[in-house]
């Protein structure tokens, strides 16, 4: 059984006068050998953007891109469809940017700061075409519960192509959920903000967990808190782009 808890400080942390992130893993010039992927997951950026910022548009390919709207108002645009009105916190997006496509994130507020979390999911199928969904949910939806917001089934959640699936909750303080792990499967789960236990371990805001070779992660409130948690194939089948690359 394992629960690696990755501290706030030991996340790398960067700046560019409009914005500020933590990127988890290997990210732009970024390079960290122990911490280059988790399974399906490439990458997972905490950002945050001052009014009015805008991400210049910017290319990927065999990538399905995850947004959970954290605070603010986040904005979208792209070149296959978009721009997208602004969503609140709370909300998620996907945009599949298979055969490639250009996409840019931005502050929809000129008056108050944004912060969302984005995280790359590698596809089960190269090239495909591109596309956004999204949809809002509420911190109702989400208090004292384990709210699945993404998954492969689509319908009730956001689709994304792979299997995996994302998973946000608001705790109030002594209030405790349990998510299933699946064989082969692992999870990482980052506390937004708060203080908590993931099983046995202390953690607090800033601070993620990597949990692979069990059953189960309980989670349980110390004080009022917020969290996401991505469950992800730790072994499949690298395709287009990153095939032999992962």
């Amino acid at each position: 059984m394992s629960v690696t808890v990755r501290r706030d400080a030991d996340i790398y942390a960067t700046e560019g006068g409009w914005f500020k992130a933590r990127w988890h893993f290997s990210f732009d010039t970024y390079r960290d050998p122990d911490n280059d992927s988790f399974g399906a997951m490439r990458v997972f950026n905490d950002d945050r953007l001052v009014p009015g910022a805008v991400w210049p548009l910017h290319p990927h390919r065999d990538v399905e891109g995850l947004t959970y709207v954290v605070e603010g108002l986040f904005g979208h645009e792209d070149n296959v469809g978009g721009p997208f009105g602004p969503l609140p916190a709370g909300s998620v997006q996907r945009m599949t940017l298979g055969s490639g496509a250009l996409h840019s994130e931005l502050n929809a507020s000129e008056n108050e700061p944004m912060r969302f979390i984005q995280i790359w999911i590698l596809p089960d199928t190269p090239s495909l075409p591109p596309g956004v969904e999204q949809r809002v949910f509420t911190i109702e939806d989400r208090t004292n519960r384990l709210l699945k917001v993404i998954g492969q089934e689509g319908g009730d959640v956001v689709k994304v192509h792979q299997d995996a699936s994302v998973h946000v909750a608001r705790l109030d303080a002594g209030a405790a959920v349990t998510h299933e792990i699946g064989p082969g499967r692992g999870v990482y789960a980052y506390l937004i903000d708060g203080s908590a236990q993931f099983d046995d371990e202390a953690v607090a805001t800033g601070d993620a967990a990597k949990v692979t070779s069990q059953p189960s992660l309980s989670i349980t409130a110390d004080a009022p808190s917020d969290l996401i948690l991505v469950d992800v194939p730790m072994q499949f089948e690298a395709v287009g782009i990153w095939a032999g690359r992962i």
